[in-house]
């Protein structure tokens, strides 16, 4: 086992103290480190001294997008057999049993034909425990379908701040291929989507069973990025992705605009402690999950607020800390338009072409 990035000592990333509550010394006393195992090939949450609720997010249109696609494209494969379906959710919220029951499915407790997983076996602290869960959840004929945010995107896009407490597995196929097989079951087909930057759908059965060409394909385009001397670039990326940000917002302030974040994501809590964020550069932070407003971001002193708010204090940059949203933000607030500014591991993006990137606003 050896440590590919340790973020030292952090808030805790899903406890949001309320506005004005004091920041406490050992709020930022939280160690944040990944470890990964060279034998088994799975990345995990080297420790986690936390135990909070997590306020229930909203999900957004990304996801929900993403699980309709998923769904549609192992039904075209024929795939989607049976009537009864299981599911292991993720804290984070969404569901797709609604798009298993308008194909005719329905909801059991018991060994199912379809078992799904989408970003919930990762919140699991004993791995190996979860899969024989999930592989006892699974009828005889059945398939477990598991949707993972691939190792080798987090890697090779630099998205060192997926590590966050209560995470304790990041995975690839050829990890999750050997902890399926310990459990009886055979990966037979994997599916790729653009979620998150790259995410896997896979496909498990009970037994041996042939295996699908897009079980080596996903195989395959992930190992060169999970060899490792590969593995040290998420240090690097969190060192220059902290110091990018902070010079950013120290230069906006310097000039007078008035900053705000749009997304109080668990991704964004080691950032912004890890930049120095605070309210003098960073006014406040818009977030759609009510159950957030009136808090603050762990170990700052910068509220959480509701969209309504964002759009009524007319900010000059938004910086916005989830790319995947950038569509849907646009849309549902056209106030904001031309302020949007994506943050990347490379820092933020005001201008440029391309997907996450947005037009400068006007200084």
């Amino acid at each position: 086992m050896s440590t590919v990035l340790d973020l030292g000592k952090v808030p805790v990333a899903d406890h949001f103290p309320p506005i004005g509550s004091p920041i406490e010394p050992g709020e930022s006393g939280h160690p944040l480190r990944m470890d990964h195992c060279a034998a088994c090939g799975l990345a995990q949450l080297a420790e986690d001294d936390t135990v909070t609720a997590e306020p229930r997010g909203v999900e957004p249109r990304a996801l929900r997008d993403q699980a309709a696609d998923a769904v549609a494209t192992v039904a075209a494969a024929g795939l989607l057999t049976g009537s009864t379906a299981r599911e292991f959710g993720s804290p984070h919220g969404g569901t797709w049993l609604p798009l298993l029951a308008a194909r005719g499915f329905t909801e059991t407790t018991a060994p199912a034909d379809v078992v799904l997983d989408c970003f919930g076996i990762m919140h699991e602290p004993d791995q190996r425990a979860a899969f024989r869960r999930r592989a006892a959840a699974t009828a005889p004929h059945g398939a477990l379908l598991v949707q993972y945010h691939s190792l080798a995107t987090i890697v090779t896009a630099g998205q060192w701040n997926a590590l966050r407490h209560g995470h304790f597995a990041y995975y690839s196929l050829a990890a999750l291929v050997g902890l399926l097989h310990g459990v009886g079951m055979t990966v037979t087909h994997a599916w790729h989507f653009d979620l998150y930057g790259g995410t896997v759908l896979l496909r498990a059965v009970h037994g041996a069973a042939a295996q699908h060409g897009s079980v080596r394909g996903v195989l395959d385009s992930e190992a060169p990025h999970l060899v490792p001397s590969a593995l040290p670039a998420l240090q690097r990326a969190a060192d220059e992705h902290a110091s990018a940000l902070r010079r950013w917002l120290d230069d906006r302030a310097e000039r007078g605009l008035r900053v705000y974040a749009y997304g109080a994501a668990s991704r964004a809590v080691a950032l912004f402690s890890l930049a120095g964020a605070h309210r003098g550069v960073i006014a406040a932070v818009a977030d759609a999950s009510p159950a957030k407003h009136g808090r603050r971001m762990p170990g700052t002193d910068i509220p959480i607020v509701s969209p309504g708010e964002l759009v009524s204090a007319r900010p000059d940059l938004v910086l916005l800390t989830l790319p995947d949203l950038l569509a849907e933000v646009r849309v549902t607030y056209p106030e904001l338009d031309g302020h949007w500014v994506v943050d990347t591991p490379s820092g933020p993006r005001e201008g440029g072409t391309g997907t996450a990137i947005v037009r400068r606003a006007a200084t």
